[in-house]
């Protein structure tokens, strides 16, 4: 027995000793595992050494923490590089400041005077009726007057126009800062000084109008519009007799006159270009190649390369344009722009700060598609404007036309935009609506330029109570007295259904769009609710009220009950 035992102790006794060796190799083995996954962790960002109880490990999580506070502060300074510098005319530079002040950007200004545009812009303005400037305004007048690249991004009818408009006027043209005897050399030169692309004829009329109205009667040749559709001839003439400082056209036809060599914009300053997401589409690639190779290049200068990427952008100053902003519209502003801002209603961020792994469709999930219908969610949602109502209505396909009366009357609507998917349908639903005693007209893109003009007139004036349109007008129409917009055609997406809803409710004002569907469209006007963030419950027209049906919000008590 105690030979036994003293085998038992020294078997013990040896194997202890190994034990504990093992346990101390295992031990260190271990943390140089975890600090290994902490280096790992802090480059990808999900592993947190504080649990852990190293001290030297925790130090450096704190810092890593602490560099992230420093990021955030962009929200308040956004630092541009030193090197960026703007070309004034052909022979003056001026350096972009090194910073912009986010925090002091006038977000809400009470008045023009606040956001630093010349006295004789200001009288202008005044004598125009324009008063207090719009969210979208107070963020980016003085963010392009700092000499920034702006994409900017409001909801259709927020005034996006002057936004850009009285930045560009304050430098170029006769509102600008400079004075009458100091500057005649640059008054003198035949150079176009900035270009506006628009998509459509009408949006291009539409930016000449308002800038011939800050302008004034004695002022107005400052701007010359180059649209297409219209005589080109004169085009050439007007340009070389009144030597604009502003021209507002078409991609198609700017780049026919500028191919002609009689559109002078190598010296261009500045470059808009609105409704950008539509002027990404295939149709224009070729004619926005020209301009944007041409528009703030200097003569002489090889576009192949030998001026570095950055020294090219640096030329111009780039503004884009748009109710919505997909990722196409991002990687446009990165590719032409100079360190762009995304420029919001009371918000302007680094366009780095838009997430680039990817683009990102409306409901939220990763695509491989590159097309405008791919979006970040809250950009939708900034899209509509914010004090609309929608509605659908369910009825059969013949029936449409006579539930957009009915609609009319219900909502005792002065001012009706209805939209139709294919222009054979305009001129039967004209009829028909003519025939129930509704002042109506149809426009679409093979109507005349004058014919359209006259329609346009008439509506404005309330001569025509409904126009019927397609596609054509869902970009660029600005009547502020519409109140209410019509689908008899569900639009193709979200951004459609945004850019037709904000015909309506314009500058603040109140609006209501109306989507008159079959049954078997109703998951379509779903899907867009869902995607929109905005509720669009059902509804009939019942003597001559619209009643609104909303059988899904009842079930949800109920069930919840359950």
């Amino acid at each position: 027995m105690p030979a036994l035992v003293s085998s038992r102790l020294l078997l013990f006794g040896e194997s202890l000793p190994f034990q504990k060796l093992s346990l101390v190799s295992r031990t260190a083995w271990c943390l140089r595992r975890i600090q290994h996954s902490t280096q790992v962790g802090q480059d990808r960002g999900p592993l947190t050494i504080a649990s852990v109880g190293l001290k030297g490990e925790f130090e450096r999580t704190n810092k890593i923490k602490t560099d992230k506070r420093e990021k955030v502060k962009l929200d308040s300074a956004i630092e541009v590089p030193k090197s960026k510098v703007k070309p004034i005319g052909n022979h003056a530079f001026r350096a972009v400041p090194e910073s912009l002040e986010i925090e002091s950007t006038p977000f809400s200004a009470k008045s023009f005077s606040e956001l630093g545009l010349p006295p004789l812009l200001l009288e202008r303005l005044e004598s125009e009726g324009f008063k207090v400037p719009t969210d979208v305004q107070s963020a980016a007048i003085p963010t392009i007057l700092k000499n920034h690249d702006v994409v900017i991004q409001s909801y259709t009818g927020s005034g996006k126009t002057l936004a850009y408009v009285l930045p560009i006027l304050s430098e170029v043209g006769p509102l600008t800062n400079k004075s009458s005897n100091g500057d005649k050399e640059d008054r003198k030169k035949p150079e176009i000084e900035a270009v506006i692309v628009a998509p459509s004829r009408e949006l291009g009329m539409q930016i000449v109008r308002e800038v011939e109205k800050l302008l004034g009667p004695a002022n107005k040749k400052a701007v010359q519009q180059l649209v297409g559709g219209a005589n080109r001839s004169r085009q050439e003439e007007a340009l070389k007799k009144n030597k604009p400082a502003i021209v507002v056209g078409t991609p198609g036809r700017i780049a026919e006159i500028s191919a002609s060599g009689k559109l002078q914009t190598h010296g261009c300053r500045y470059l808009v270009l609105d409704e950008v997401d539509e002027l990404l589409s295939f149709n224009f690639r070729e004619d926005m190649h020209r301009i944007l190779n041409h528009v703030g290049r200097r003569s002489g200068a090889d576009p192949g390369g030998s001026k570095s990427p950055l020294t090219r952008r640096a030329e111009r100053q780039t503004i884009l344009v748009s109710a919505t902003v997909p990722f196409s519209v991002i990687r446009a502003a990165r590719s032409w722009g100079y360190d762009p801002l995304l420029v919001q209603a009371r918000k302007v961020t680094p366009l780095e700060s838009v997430p680039a792994s990817g683009p990102v469709n409306v409901a939220g999930h990763k695509s491989s598609s590159s097309s405008n219908s791919n979006m970040q969610p809250e950009t939708v949602v900034q899209s509509l404007p914010p004090a609309l109502k929608h509605y659908y209505c369910v009825t059969r396909l013949q029936h449409k036309v006579d539930t957009l009366r009915r609609c009319v009357h219900a909502l005792d609507a002065k001012s009706v935009i209805a939209f139709m998917n294919h222009t054979k349908q305009l001129k039967d639903a004209v009829f028909k609506l003519e025939a129930r005693g509704i002042n109506a007209a149809e426009l679409h893109g093979d109507i005349g330029k004058l014919a359209r003009s006259t329609i346009l007139k008439k509506f404005k004036n309330g001569e025509v109570r409904v126009l019927v349109t397609n596609e054509l007008s869902a970009r660029g129409l600005d009547v502020p007295e519409c109140d209410l917009v019509v689908n008899l055609g569900l639009p193709t997406d979200a951004i459609h259904y945004a850019h037709r809803a904000g015909r309506t409710g314009r500058l603040g004002r109140k609006g209501t769009v109306v989507t008159i569907c079959e049954e078997s469209e109703v998951f379509v006007v779903k899907k867009m609710q869902k995607q929109l963030g905005v509720s669009i419950p059902a509804c009939e027209f019942t003597e001559g009220k619209l009643v609104v049906t909303e059988e899904e919000e009842e079930k949800k008590p109920s069930e919840a009950l359950k």
